[in-house]
């Protein structure tokens, strides 16, 4: 072979296999993407139900009276839980994997105080999948 077209060879081969990494890199990079989410869960007084909150992080507003709570996909009437456990079963049988955990004790006035669950979540979505202002849960 001639010393020209080794030398082309060598370089090309050279380019090819140093562009494949910066390739897959930046497929990767722009294909998925994290959410978080926050749910709360706390006793009501003078009861043995709990209230459930799940945040997207959607930024509620005090004069917003848009209705954020999550609806059944059948019913489309708003999902009830029965308790924390159901609750976190949802989310995860939503994709949603469990990051951290932990209860803050809040004043609650006459009743003394009032333990707060937090737990966060985290799930990767294709970018594709995101709906500006709107975070799907399925």
């Amino acid at each position: 072979m001639n010393h020209k077209k080794v030398n082309l060879l060598k370089r090309l081969t050279f380019i090819f296999l140093t562009s494949i990494p910066m390739l897959s890199f930046a497929q990767s990079d722009t294909a998925r993407i994290d959410q978080f989410c926050e749910m709360t869960s706390q006793g009501r007084l003078f009861s043995n139900k709990i209230t459930i909150d799940i945040d997207f992080g959607e930024g509620r507003s005090l004069f917003s009276f848009k209705d954020t709570r999550i609806k059944d996909e059948v019913s489309g009437k708003v999902k009830k839980f029965k308790s924390t456990v159901d609750a976190l079963n949802y989310l995860g049988g939503k994709g949603w994997k469990l990051l951290n955990a932990f209860p803050v004790s809040e004043s609650g006035g006459l009743s003394g105080n009032i333990n707060v669950y937090h737990f966060f979540f985290v799930k990767s979505f294709d970018r594709s999948e995101l709906v500006e202002n709107k975070l799907e849960t399925n």
